[in-house]
């Protein structure tokens, strides 16, 4: 299994206007940091999750020629809003493609992209299919897939294992149930945002004292604010087994 990290920020956390801190005018390209989301490659299975602003920008970066399904962990547009681009792998694939979400999630989505789900079959429109999932596991194309409930403040979030794979973001909390799914896991992503705290996401302390309890072998962050540092800072901070991600990282795990 192949993981290529597309894009390791966040909303704060690509250059922004007028800003002039160190990370916003760092020349490292591991600084330059696209809104938060992943592509799985396995034997049988080509699998995005998120489809963040940047959508189109990651895939074309990437030369992802083919998508099977996205899974989506929640409705924020950092996470959504590139849904429209989906259409190019529509024509390409000539496939409806698979959308898989919790229901709350889903119906954001239908709500956000009202235009794509009307009654009127516009010639061109992304074509998609809505799939609800809870936090039972499930299969596309013979994979395996377990939903990793999570919140997000008050917001019901989900991340997703694959093997011995879990990927987290927009999270602040997890709970037991949660935790006891992550048993045995030896490669986790999860979400740091920065050093203070903050009210719905896991800060740098708080990243690193949950990858101690869920002690994976090796466990790299993202969703990763321009507020954290540069790459070049972190990496010197933090433990051993631990990484700051960057976008186009690839992870090979078997």
């Amino acid at each position: 299994m192949t993981i290529t990290f597309l894009g390791t920020g966040t909303s704060q956390g690509v250059p922004v206007i007028g800003c002039t801190c160190e990370v916003c005018s760092s020349v490292d390209f591991r600084d330059k940091r696209l809104r938060s989301s992943v592509h799985i490659q396995t034997e049988n299975l080509s699998l995005v999750i998120d489809t963040g602003p940047d959508f189109r920008q990651q895939m074309l970066r990437e030369n992802i020629q083919r998508v099977d399904a996205i899974l989506m962990t929640h409705a924020h547009r950092d996470h959504t809003a590139g849904l429209d681009d989906v259409r190019a792998y529509n024509f390409k694939q000539n496939i409806t493609m698979p959308v898989y979400g919790m229901h709350e999630t889903l119906s954001q989505i239908q709500s956000d992209f009202a235009y794509i789900f009307g009654p009127d079959n516009y010639p061109g429109l992304p074509r998609i299919t809505l799939l609800p999932i809870t936090s039972q596991p499930f299969s596309i194309n013979n994979v395996e897939i377990i939903p990793l409930p999570v919140l997000h403040l008050k917001l019901p979030v989900l991340g997703f294992r694959i093997g011995s794979f879990a990927y987290i973001t927009d999270a602040n909390y997890i709970p037991e149930e949660t935790l006891e799914k992550l048993r045995g896991i030896k490669h986790l992503v999860l979400n740091a945002l920065q050093r203070e705290p903050h009210i719905s996401h896991f800060n740098l302390a708080e990243a690193i004292d949950m990858v101690k309890t869920i002690n994976p072998e090796k466990a790299w962050f993202t969703h990763i604010s321009h507020k954290l540092g540069t790459q070049r800072t972190i990496e010197k901070e933090l433990p051993e087994g631990i990484a700051l991600a960057w976008d186009g990282l690839q992870l090979s795990i078997a």
